[in-house]
């Protein structure tokens, strides 16, 4: 079996916010069992569909608008997941007349393939992998557990998306998802966030291999626990005063700190922690973060349990 790769993931903003580019490259194995996810979507059989309505399914779980599906966000996404595949590379970047080119980085690509921002101040990303399995699913949820690419995922601001995906024979499956706002006032509003887990979410994996992650969130060791983020609006800044988490009754456990202030790689809308082992199966956690977003003072405990 191939391992997936998960390659820098770009989220860019325009126009009313600085840009922030956040990347990662990653190899990771799925652990997704469509069993322990009720009312989970219907498989198409289709890389692209499938990967795409998973990650709505996990956007309206923790409370974010469903994404809309765009022809022209397809069309870019098909065009470079066809480039990966026919020079067997995985990349945000095409070389110029290189087979299969479409634009040397994101922006590009997505104008070429007719999409149009109507706002000057719009946001745009991208995710990719590659995996020996032609599960959307799986390779979605890849993504969403790799936390630098949760990041783009799951901004706020995004409301148009669209996938590809190209297969190679006894090899990799390549999939990209591109996400668009066109405007960036319609995300979450001052002072909001969502978290993952969510409050009550059940059933969640207790092992991250961090080494799969590409810049490493937690250099010096590779099984770590499930990363737990916060998110607000691209425009946003986050500053955490308190993020910890405990078993049900517990001490808090160590953890990892990932925020703009000590990582280049986090966006300054958003925050996580990584738990430094493992997390118990079967077990009720405890999560609380306090800080201030945009200078408003936010303070949220939740609960979320392991399978």
């Amino acid at each position: 079996m191939i391992a997936s790769l998960l390659a820098a993931a770009i989220l860019r903003a325009c126009g009313g916010g600085a840009e922030e580019p956040v990347q990662s490259a990653s190899q990771s194995g799925s652990s997704l069992n469509l069993a322990f996810e009720p009312n989970a979507p219907a498989a198409a059989d289709n890389t692209a569909t499938d990967g795409f309505n998973w990650f709505n399914y996990r956007r309206q779980q923790i409370g974010l608008a469903a994404l809309a599906r765009s022809p022209a966000l397809d069309q870019a996404a098909q065009g470079h997941a066809d480039y990966q595949k026919i020079n067997g590379v995985i990349s945000h970047e095409q070389t110029p007349g290189a087979p299969g080119y479409t634009g040397a980085e994101l922006g590009e690509r997505i104008t070429a393939a007719g999409y149009t921002f109507t706002s000057n101040r719009y946001a745009y990303g991208e995710v990719i992998s590659a995996t020996g399995s032609q599960s959307g699913f799986a390779a979605a949820e890849d993504l969403i557990t790799a936390i630098y690419h949760r990041f783009v995922i799951f901004e706020p601001t995004f409301f148009q998306a669209g996938s590809g995906s190209a297969s190679v024979s006894g090899g990799y499956t390549y999939f990209t998802t591109n996400f668009t706002a066109d405007g960036l006032g319609n995300g979450l509003g001052a002072g909001a966030f969502i978290t993952y887990p969510h409050a009550s979410q059940q059933n969640m994996p207790t092992t991250f291999m961090s080494d799969r992650e590409i810049p490493d969130p937690v250099a010096d060791r590779n099984a770590v626990g499930f990363p737990i983020s916060v998110h607000a609006d691209i425009t946003a800044t986050v500053l955490v005063q308190e993020f910890s988490v405990r078993p049900r009754g517990g001490a808090p456990l160590d953890v990892k700190l990932l925020m703009r202030a000590n990582d280049a790689d986090t966006p300054s809308s958003g925050a996580a922690i990584v738990p430094l082992d493992p997390l118990a199966a079967g077990t009720e956690y405890e999560v609380r973060f306090s800080g201030t977003i945009n200078d408003v003072p936010v303070l949220r405990t939740w609960s979320f349990s392991t399978r």
